[in-house]
């Protein structure tokens, strides 16, 4: 129950501001009226308890002190006017910044202070280093460069950086390519919050990508279940978790939008597109300082040591029977595809990069402590109490880069893959081109926009069929003949090449050596590279047949 002289029902506000006035002055306080209480009142309603702290106390001093704007614009051009002047007093300078302050505003329109005061002026803005009748510095070294700020908080710096694979994947025309990983490493915690793996002919990472990677979390991503359930059953045999310890050790896996992205040269391209995707997320985007020579900073010598120790991982995964099965293979260390090499890659971070201790996670209280990413993470967390929250599931198709495909009576077509859903059954065979986003190295399904606006997941008509157990082995078979067929076309040219010598030689009356390479090449085509012999039968080959118009 309020006091009696502050009960509403008995007195107006401005009576209980009154009463409140004269209990102050009571305790003591000098000079309070109902205005004084009034106002504290209203500054309190508005800003709290912060709004009645005397805010005197709280100014820091100014070399400037109560000196107009315009008079310290003047005296500091007119300290860069004479710099490196040897002969320039400060009687100079303050004469000069009288005449620009009488240029710039006129005449008698800006009140000029003492001359004590400008001198003082003088000397609290020049440099110590260069005062005025000194001459001018020259700079015989750089000056050392500073570190990027410490990352206090998960997500609050993420580094994106590219390391190259040192082993081969095969790739969809049969043959061995060079593989780099493009990483974002969370500053603070060392968490991989994406990973992605792509030929490393072909250039970099679109950022788009990476932002999907790491901004969504797989469980909320369409199809993610049914998508980790097929990838699963087609790679190796020896897994480093089961299928119900992954999907629960992956919905772990920490995601988060980045609040700055530190670029390192090269890693990942940026569009206008994906400047306008930060904007609006709230990204900063950062060009990674250069490293002198020799110099181990930022997140590429993490990386380069995660793709070396990952390597390793890929090789030992092979089923025995793949080392004798082909000893090209062997040597190239090409057996996985990209697709499931992506796969090994992502368990593998899931289940040892994030679980193994690492050097430079260590706390300065703690040094003997070797942390892991995940149990930093955990630290993190507990210290920041917050992390920036992720994007749900329908933004990471909006993520991924887009274009204009046409819905046919098939379905879409893309890279060279047929896409087909019956959410396209009424849209077949209009005309009309609709957007398509899809991930580039990861070709399993697409985002369709509908005329409803929504982005419609589509998949590969033929992803189920390429992840059965047994077109392992057939994709194995299909790499042999292709290889084989490279080398059968080899030979050929030589001995074409032979034929026409001799035929330049000694066959010059009858003619008969460039029909009989013909003959020769033509009789080398077979099944699995067996002779025909002429007037036999054999496969159909479109590109003999064609060679011959």
């Amino acid at each position: 129950m309020p006091r009696p002289e502050y009960d509403p029902q008995a007195f107006t506000l401005a009576e209980r501001e009154a009463a409140k006035a004269r209990e102050l002055a009571a305790l003591g306080w000098s000079r309070v009226s109902r205005t004084t209480v009034q106002r504290m009142r209203l500054v309190y309603g508005r800003q709290g308890l912060w709004g009645l702290v005397d805010k005197r106390h709280l100014r820091g001093p100014s070399p400037t002190g109560r000196t107009d704007e315009r008079v310290v614009a003047a005296v500091l051009e007119a300290l860069r006017r004479c710099r490196g002047r040897r002969k320039t007093t400060i009687r100079q300078v303050i004469e000069l910044a009288e005449q620009i302050v009488a240029q710039t505003h006129g005449k008698g329109r800006v009140a000029l202070p003492s001359r004590s005061s400008l001198y003082r002026l003088v000397k609290a803005l020049a440099d110590p280093a260069e005062p005025p009748g000194s001459a001018a510095r020259t700079a015989t070294r750089p000056g050392p460069v500073g570190g990027p700020p410490a990352a206090l908080r998960p997500a609050e710096r993420v580094e994106v950086a590219t390391a190259r694979l040192p082993v081969g994947a095969v790739g969809e025309d049969g043959s061995t390519v060079e593989v780099a990983v493009t990483a974002a490493v969370d500053q603070a915690s060392g968490c991989v919050l994406a990973a992605v793996l792509h030929p490393l002919q072909s250039g970099p990472v679109e950022l788009s990508v990476l932002l999907a990677e790491m901004a969504v979390p797989r469980p909320l991503r369409p199809g993610w279940p049914a998508l980790l359930e097929e990838a699963h059953a087609g790679g190796p045999a020896r897994r480093l978790m089961a299928l119900p310890a992954r999907i629960e050790a992956t919905e772990e896996r920490p995601a988060a939008v980045p609040e700055t992205l530190v670029l390192d040269h090269g890693a990942a391209g940026v569009t206008s597109a994906v400047l306008a995707v930060c904007e609006s997320l709230g990204i900063s985007l950062e060009s990674a300082p250069p490293r002198p020579a020799g110099a181990r900073r930022g997140a590429l010598p993490a990386l380069q040591v995660l793709a070396g120790l990952f390597s390793r991982h890929a090789v030992a995964a092979r089923p025995p029977a793949a080392v004798c099965e082909n000893r090209t293979d062997e040597a190239d260390e090409a057996y996985w595809s990209m697709p499931q090499l992506q796969d090994l890659l992502d368990e593998w971070i899931t289940g040892v990069w994030h679980r193994r201790a690492q050097e430079q996670l260590r706390h300065p209280l703690l040094p003997r402590a070797g942390l892991a990413p995940q149990e930093m993470l955990q630290v993190l967390l507990g210290a920041a109490g917050r992390m920036p929250l992720p994007l749900a599931g329908q933004h990471y198709g909006e993520l991924l880069p887009g274009r204009r495909c046409a819905v046919t009576e098939l379905g879409i077509r893309l890279g060279g893959r047929r896409y087909d859903d019956a959410c396209l059954d009424e849209h077949r065979g209009h005309g009309h081109r609709f957007e398509v986003h899809h991930h580039p190295h990861d070709a399993r399904q697409v985002f369709v926009r509908l005329p409803d606006g929504q982005l419609h997941p589509v998949s590969w008509a033929q992803c189920g069929h390429s992840s059965r157990p047994f077109d392992e082995l057939l994709r194995r078979r299909t790499g042999a003949v292709l290889a084989h067929r490279a080398a059968g076309s080899g030979a050929d040219e030589d001995a074409e090449a032979n034929a026409g010598a001799d035929a330049d030689g000694c066959g010059e009356r009858t003619g008969t050596a460039p029909a009989a390479a013909k003959a020769r090449k033509a009789a080398a085509q077979g099944v699995g590279g067996t002779a025909v012999e002429p007037g036999g039968f054999g496969v159909y080959d479109a590109e003999a047949e064609a060679g011959q118009w």
